[in-house]
Formats: C-alpha cells, sequence, structure tokens
C-alpha cells in the first residue's frame, strides 16, 4: 500500500542557481546530486520530513518553469517564517495573511515558480 509521498518534483531552468535558493534562503539540504540526461537530479531533504523536492524538469515540461506548485509547505508560524525568509532576500507575493482553516504566505523561488507557506 501507498504510505507517503516520497519527493515533489520542481522544474527549474538552472539548476545551480535554484539549489542556491532551497538550501542558502530556506535550509533544505542536498541528499542526492548526480547527472541526468542533460541535467542533474538533485533531490533536498525538509527539515526531518521523509518527503523531499526534486530541482528537475523533465524534458518537454519547461512550461511549467514558472508556474504555481499545489501544495503546500508546512511551518510552525507563517508570521516569523515570512520575517526571517524576507530578511534572506525570499520574495513574498504578499504579507501572512490569516483564514479561518490558518494562516499563509506565498513566496517565489528564482524561477517565478510560487509555493504557499502555511500553518494551522
Amino acid at each position: 500500500m501507498i504510505k507517503g509521498l516520497k519527493f515533489a518534483g520542481i522544474p527549474t531552468r538552472d539548476q545551480a542557481r535554484a539549489v542556491a535558493f532551497w538550501t542558502d534562503k530556506l535550509g533544505f539540504r542536498v541528499m542526492t546530486d548526480q547527472p541526468l540526461g542533460n541535467q542533474r537530479w538533485i533531490e533536498l531533504a525538509i527539515g526531518k520530513s521523509d518527503t523531499h523536492i526534486v530541482l528537475f524538469t523533465p524534458p518537454g515540461q519547461e512550461e511549467r518553469i514558472g508556474s504555481f506548485f499545489n501544495g503546500s509547505f508546512a511551518c510552525d508560524d507563517v508570521e516569523a517564517t515570512w520575517k526571517q525568509l524576507t530578511a534572506k532576500g525570499v520574495e513574498f507575493s504578499s504579507p501572512p495573511k490569516k483564514e479561518s482553516w490558518g494562516t499563509s504566505a506565498i513566496f517565489k523561488d528564482p524561477d517565478g515558480n510560487s509555493f504557499v507557506l502555511s500553518s494551522s
């Protein structure tokens, strides 16, 4: 039976720039970095989570670069994380927003991909 999500892919034009963003600004860790075709397979760990992200664009999927990531990165305190990441130069679409279901903010990576940061 399925027991979890191993990784989610994030398309990128520039893998070196993407690695720098996700590791230096967001604190993710490189778990795998190896050649794969004309690119590299770069798998990053997120804190203590079993789910990783992969910085790889499958051939023919280049149009996905700069899109909205249909998922959410979880944190304990969106406002505190927003302040920390903003201080590191991470671009947010707007300040954190409180909703009935929790608080969220949307940030962008250097390729223009948008991601939700949320807490309950």
